[in-house]
């Protein structure tokens, strides 16, 4: 029996809590230090899901905090959902200032309500800190945040095809169907929604080649340049690289 994609992904009731319990860590912002977030993006047929995955676990070591990871469906959700919506905007940071930000970057923003309404999250879950975005145009809507950092995986086309073929346990023409009509539709999505190509290399911290690097070694490289490129030290007092250079030293 052939798999979905959405089969790949744990359930949206078992991640939901995820967030939950970002909603009791800001209870009391004042308690509260700065952390990173990450965005990925990533061709159609990639390992983005797995390689978020892999990173929340490195991440959740290093900083020795709960990472919690967003993807479409779970952001759909909680966008569409009233009751989750004013639970996330009333503790996620200051709706004011996601406003203030889609205003400056974004003038020209998509008239479609229900995305731009998407995008109103995505820059507060960012905001808050401790999350991993997939997709949604995040490493573009998240551009002028401080706090974040963005990846993005490419491969070949065969490479993409195969992959997908695999994880869904479905046939090479199935999965050659799908490769092409999902990223036409995905590039499509957000060229109109946000004005932008996604594809493009500024957008991005660093790309990754998935076909030639595994997920862990794409994980790993991700976790350091998190790591050096995070002002506040404090944060990652548990990475263990730093640990072995300081007890060479």
């Amino acid at each position: 029996m052939t798999k979905t994609f959405e089969s790949l992904i744990p359930s949206i009731e078992a991640r939901e809590s995820g967030w939950m319990r970002i909603r009791e860590r800001l209870a009391h912002p004042h308690q509260v230090p700065s952390h990173p977030s990450v965005t990925i993006s990533r061709q159609y047929g990639c390992e983005g899901y797995s390689l978020a995955q892999r990173l929340k676990v490195l991440l959740e070591e290093a900083s020795g905090q709960s990472w919690n990871l967003f993807d479409k469906a779970l952001v759909d959700k909680v966008a569409s959902d009233e009751r989750l919506s004013r639970q996330l905007l009333g503790h996620l940071g200051d709706e004011s200032h996601a406003q203030d930000v889609l205003r400056a970057h974004f003038g020209h923003l998509t008239h479609d309500d229900a995305y731009a309404k998407l995008v109103e999250h995505l820059v507060q879950i960012a905001t808050a800190g401790c999350a991993i975005i997939v997709g949604r145009g995040g490493a573009v809507v998240c551009q002028d945040l401080k706090n974040c950092f963005h990846f993005r995986l490419e491969g070949s086309f065969d490479f993409r095809v195969a992959t997908l073929a695999r994880r869904l346990e479905v046939s090479p023409a199935e999965a050659e169907k799908l490769v092409r009509t999902q990223s036409k539709l995905r590039e499509k999505f957000i060229g109109e929604c946000l004005h932008a190509d996604i594809t493009a290399p500024h957008w991005y911290d660093a790309v990754f080649n998935n076909e030639r690097q595994k997920v862990e070694t794409i994980a790993q490289a991700c976790l350091r340049i998190v790591i050096s490129g995070w002002p506040d030290q404090d944060c990652f007092k548990h990475d263990p690289l730093r640990a072995v250079v300081a007890a060479r030293s």
